[in-house]
């Protein structure tokens, strides 16, 4: 008897976990959203590709000694810009991948830059600065952003069956990658 209300009482138990938000490890699926377009302007994009209203821009870029190192080789010096970064959208610091390319956009080295980087002089806020060191200096022919906004990082199904899953943003290109 007791057997057979435990079973009358299973599909119960089942409708309430599926609505509490439970779920089962086989519910669970990583997806890594797709690379964007490389340039020097982009539209920041979420991870379904959609645009968020901030543009990232390289102002410009020098190889030069790095202050703190001047007797180590040149490394990149560059100037980044985040337009469409307010007070109200500061609350979320985006973020893109920044890479040093050379003249047939292979990578050469990448780093990730923040909105809140971008708080330079009075007379241009949403502006900063960064140095990155390459194995080959004498290559960059350019810096390039990549739109995919690298700022959310959820956690995978590996790490959280119950809670994890869904969109991520994609790895950084590595060196020798083509953008």
């Amino acid at each position: 008897m007791l057997t057979a209300r435990v079973l009358a009482g299973a599909p119960l138990a089942l409708v309430i976990l599926a609505l509490s938000g439970c779920s089962s490890p086989w519910d669970c699926t990583d997806t890594t959203a797709k690379r964007g377009e490389a340039g020097v302007r982009v539209q920041v994009e979420d991870t379904s590709g959609r645009p968020l209203g901030v543009t990232a821009e390289v102002v410009d870029w020098r190889l030069e000694p790095h202050p703190q190192v001047p007797s180590e080789a040149d490394q990149v010096h560059f100037r980044f810009h985040f337009d469409g970064v307010d007070e109200i959208s500061q609350t979320r610091d985006h973020a893109v991948d920044a890479c040093a390319v050379d003249k047939g956009r292979v990578v050469l080295g990448c780093r990730t830059i923040y909105s809140s980087q971008a708080f330079g002089p009075a007379d241009d806020p949403h502006t900063g600065d960064d140095w990155m060191a390459v194995e080959h200096p004498e290559q960059v022919a350019g810096m390039l952003l990549i739109p995919n906004d690298q700022s959310y990082h959820g956690r995978t199904c590996e790490q959280d069956i119950k809670d994890g899953g869904g969109p991520h943003p994609p790895e950084p290109p590595s060196r020798g990658d083509r953008l």
